[in-house]
């Protein structure tokens, strides 16, 4: 099995993502939680990083796995060849 690790990794940081910006989205009007961030709503733009981050990983991988299914390596014959 060929798996990707960018897909699980991209699925997990755009997941995380979501949740801290639906978080900055729901808490954007609260000064007072921002308020030791200089009113900076830091959960919105790291949310929105970490978003952009994983669909980016993701869509890499998926990319990589279609390009893997159209023209697959050859197998590998186990054979150790020692230069002499």
């Amino acid at each position: 099995m060929r798996l990707d690790l960018r897909i699980p990794m991209g699925l997990m940081f755009t997941l995380t993502g979501l949740v801290l910006t639906l978080f900055g989205i729901a808490t954007n009007g609260n000064a007072e939680l921002y308020a030791r961030s200089l009113g900076i709503n830091a959960n919105l733009w790291w949310g929105l990083v970490l978003l952009v981050f994983g669909l980016t990983m993701f869509l890499m991988g998926r990319s990589s796995q279609k390009q893997l299914e159209k023209n697959p390596p050859p197998p590998e014959t186990g054979e150790v060849r020692r230069g002499h």
